[in-house]
């Protein structure tokens, strides 16, 4: 078996944490490290507070292989991020050479100002993440992967950073609609999984067309005669508890 290749989140801001903005990252990233083979095990969001940042950090980049961080490396002095990471990896902190001068071409010298120079601002060591199209790049240190905080720049970071990363196997997927309430079938969905320890069995209850509890079940695998296994015995065991609710009482 491959490596199993994890990762978490760090969210960064007070305007995620007061609701004045509403994350749109955390789930783009999740698809995006499903879909290259590393699992997404835990996302923390924090304020713009250094001893917050540092301490989040430490402890997310020794527990999983990969570390993706957003927010925090505008222009602004809130945007700590930079200084966080640097802190956290203990070395300094200055204006990169390379995207100063980037900043020169687009910015005149009254224009460029403090409050733009401070997104030059990269850890020593880092690698940049940038493009034609990302004036403000992220960068990598070490297994720490620092983007922007705005949807469509993180985008493009991710994109940038992807072909760099180390990949696991693929988790794989099956789903089915139960047509029936997740407490009638908890029991025997429970053994399905203790029987199938390869597995992930997931069960999702909603409320279905005619507003009545449904669930859907989902079964994740990593190899694929286990997968398929494991949903030939979910489907069965739906079947039978479909007849079970069928059948006349008395």
């Amino acid at each position: 078996m491959s490596e199993i290749v994890t990762a978490g989140i760090l969210v960064i801001g007070d305007e995620i944490l007061s609701g004045r903005t509403k994350d749109k990252n955390i789930g783009f990233i999740a698809e995006y490290l499903t879909n290259i083979g590393i699992d997404l095990k835990e996302v923390r969001v924090v304020a713009d507070d250094e001893a917050d940042i540092v301490s989040a950090l430490d402890a997310l980049r020794h527990r999983y292989t990969y570390v993706f961080t957003t927010g925090g490396i505008g222009p602004t002095h809130d945007d700590i991020t930079a200084d966080s990471v640097a802190k956290a990896f203990g070395v300094d902190i200055h204006h990169h050479p390379d995207v100063v001068a980037r900043f020169r071409e687009r910015w005149s010298e009254q224009d460029l100002n403090e409050a733009r120079l401070r997104m030059a601002r990269v850890p020593d060591g880092a690698e940049l993440i940038q493009s034609a199209t990302i004036l403000a790049p992220g960068f990598k240190l070490g297994n720490v992967i620092v983007m922007a905080g705005i949807p469509t720049i993180m985008q493009a970071m991710m994109d940038i950073v992807a072909p760099t990363l180390k990949s696991g196997v693929r988790m794989l997927s099956d789903s089915v609609r139960a047509d029936a309430r997740e407490g009638d079938i908890g029991g025997p969905l429970r053994a399905i999984a203790e029987a199938n320890p390869d597995t992930i069995i997931g069960s999702y209850p909603f409320q279905d067309e005619n507003q009545k509890p449904n669930t859907n079940l989902v079964v994740r695998s990593r190899d694929p005669e286990k997968l398929a296994t494991a949903m030939a015995e979910v489907k069965e065991m739906l079947k039978q508890v479909q007849a079970a609710q069928k059948k006349p009482v008395g």
